[in-house]
């Protein structure tokens, strides 16, 4: 099967199309026709080596985290939730091991996977994944948004962010939103209730927030000081310039107690694609689709995220 490999880190020039082994559905698992993935910081992360101590050196690698496509088989034994084969499911991989989701094909445990929502394309869908179930976790689990609170989502403009702000205004709150002047009009369709230009103003001057969304990593400490009494901030981030620096930050915000900064990466499950799959259908989340470049394009992908002026998500489309 084709599917897009890199043997050494650095741009995005590096990444190829390749020939892998046809996967095989083992104990528990399903095997999925993949139709579309979207480009995640996480790929771009893994690619460029920033995080090479913790990934290593054995190449070729694959990238993909999350993906859309068809059920075509299954292992007996796998626990399918009421999927059949045929059916257009979507999911995410385990980013700690095991194979990635950019290529044809593609085999995960089936508590993996869940139905797609059967009102949007492969391409839609697959970009509410990553951040749907990030941006639920980090607002619901973790920061426990109330109706009336004030949110502050940074990135807003960004395949989580953009996420985020549809959901914090699902859950009746006030919010606020970061992007850059050419996303402004984009975050304010996506319900926003006020958005700053995040070149221009001066974070001391946003006011306070009892929950401050944080997509990028870098100045937590400063955007910390923003949460009113009482105030929780999410990080699903770390500043990708000084990633020990600012895991360390991290760490160390420990000792402010309930005001720490609560950083996670999320390991989302059946049950969370199938909430999602609930919301998209009911329409109280839209898909935010960026562009679309087809497998062999997959580094022009790439670097059209890193040029930081994407609203919502790039895919690629195995299927074209």
């Amino acid at each position: 099967m084709q599917a897009v490999l890199f043997n050494r880190y650095g741009n995005p020039e590096e990444l190829h199309q390749g020939t892998l082994p046809m996967p095989e559905a083992r104990a528990g698992e399903v095997l999925v026709r993949v139709d579309a993935v979207s480009v995640n910081g996480a790929d771009l992360l893994l690619r460029s080596g920033k995080l090479g101590l913790l990934t290593g050196r054995r190449f070729p690698k694959q990238l993909g985290i999350d993906f859309a496509g068809t059920l075509i088989a299954t292992d007996p034994g796998a626990d399918l939730g009421g999927l059949s084969i045929g059916d257009q499911v979507w999911g995410i991989v385990d980013e700690k091991g095991g194979p990635r989701s950019l290529a044809e094909f593609l085999s995960v445990p089936a508590i993996q996977i869940a139905r797609a929502p059967n009102n949007l394309t492969s391409e839609e869908a697959v970009t509410l994944l990553a951040g749907g179930t990030t941006a639920y976790t980090g607002l619901v689990e973790k920061a426990g948004v109330q109706r009336g609170e004030r949110v502050l989502v940074r990135g807003a403009a960004g395949g989580v962010g953009s996420v985020a702000v549809q959901l914090a205004k699902m859950l009746g709150a006030h919010v606020t939103a970061l992007a850059g002047a050419s996303g402004q009009d984009f975050v304010r369709g996506l319900g926003a209730d006020a958005v700053y230009d995040y070149r221009v103003t001066p974070i001391e001057e946003l006011g306070r927030y009892d929950v401050v969304f944080d997509t990028h990593g870098s100045d937590l400490l400063a955007f910390r000081r923003l949460l009113a009494p009482g105030g929780r901030m999410v990080s699903i981030a770390f500043d990708k310039e000084a990633p020990i620096r600012s895991l360390a930050t991290i760490a160390a915000s420990a000792a402010f107690g309930t005001r720490r900064i609560r950083f996670f990466r999320g390991k989302p499950e059946r049950r969370d694609f199938q909430r999602l799959t609930a919301q998209v259908e009911r329409g109280e989340i839209r898909s935010v689709l960026d562009r679309v470049f087809p497998l062999a394009r997959s580094a022009d992908a790439h670097a059209a995220l890193e040029t930081h002026g994407v609203q919502g998500k790039v895919v690629i489309s195995i299927s074209e």
